[in-house]
């Protein structure tokens, strides 16, 4: 019996078109396998509701086709389903793709469904805002307000956001309360990481692991300004968790206490409560992964 595939396309997605990809579903998608069909997203919001409607006719799969929000919107609605989440990168960040190793270039993305190999990963849960790879309330949650209407997308649009704002940026105080210790700090990023890294290769956690029932909290501590091209730099290099500003605590329960109300979820920007309750939901989401994937990356 052929396995039952929905894909769900943001058409605005990104920085190329979707015109197309009906015809390269046509030549890279193994028909003996899947049978499919193709749903286009009209307004933020409505790719959960088009997964959640999928799920719930028991599809086997549903891939989002897009960027960040929209595996977003997707997989969270198949959290506790049996239906798989699938991801098509078609966005400027891609980090979840990118963390899964599954492949950027389209037509090989497509192809890697073929194999169907899937995981089950670990999301996230902050009061009733869940997530599935990063979750951020410092500098993370300013960039991702600004770069969901910044008009240059992909890389070089991100970095040249990321070093304007921090130019500007003051630290915030957040207070944490972990399993075994509670503290008040000073920061410039605060990140939940599941998966490793924001998008674009932005590299917060390089040794998270979206299976292993454990998230990681990265701390950037403030450093001098214009060590900024530096600091970035080394994120970009998978390197910034080895910066003395930097710090990362394994935690699986945490309570947050913001005194500026900014947040992101995976990469969307969000409005949350003052007071956070962060907790790790093991195995919650069948997802599939790249033929590179391994547990150590």
């Amino acid at each position: 019996m052929k396995k039952r595939l929905k894909f769900v396309v943001n058409p605005k997605s990104g920085i190329g078109s979707k015109e197309d990809f009906p015809q390269l579903l046509e030549r890279n998608l193994d028909a003996e396998i899947f049978e499919y069909d193709i749903h286009y997203t009209e307004y933020r919001g409505h790719a959960k509701k088009i997964a959640k409607a999928a799920a719930d006719e028991a599809y086997d799969l549903v891939c989002a086709v897009g960027g960040d929000g929209s595996v977003h919107e997707v997989g969270t609605a198949l959290i506790g389903t049996n239906t798989a989440l699938g991801i098509i990168p078609m966005g400027s960040g891609n980090g979840l793709a990118r963390h899964l190793k599954i492949p950027l270039q389209v037509e090989k993305a497509i192809r890697s469904l073929n194999h169907c190999e899937i995981i089950r990963m670990d999301t996230g849960l902050v009061n009733d805002k869940p997530f599935l790879g990063i979750g951020g309330y410092g500098f993370d949650a300013l960039i991702a307000q600004k770069f969901d209407k910044y008009h240059t997308r992909g890389f070089w649009g991100y970095t040249r956001l990321t070093i304007r704002e921090y130019l500007s940026y003051k630290p915030i105080k957040i207070d944490i309360r972990l399993e075994e210790e509670e503290r008040e700090e000073e920061v410039v990023l605060c990140t939940i990481a599941n998966s490793s890294e924001f998008g674009n290769g932005f590299t917060v956690s390089p040794d998270s692991d979206v299976s292993d029932g454990i998230f990681e909290l990265c701390i950037l501590h403030p450093f001098p300004k214009w060590k900024a091209p530096w600091v970035i730099y080394n994120f970009f290099k998978r390197k910034g968790h080895l910066l003395p500003y930097a710090e990362i605590i394994p935690f699986k329960k945490a309570r947050i206490t913001l005194h500026e109300q900014m947040a992101h979820y995976d990469g969307e920007p969000v409005s949350v409560r003052k007071e956070l309750n962060v907790q790790i939901k093991p195995e919650s989401l069948h997802v599939i992964v790249g033929e590179a994937y391994s547990v150590n990356g």
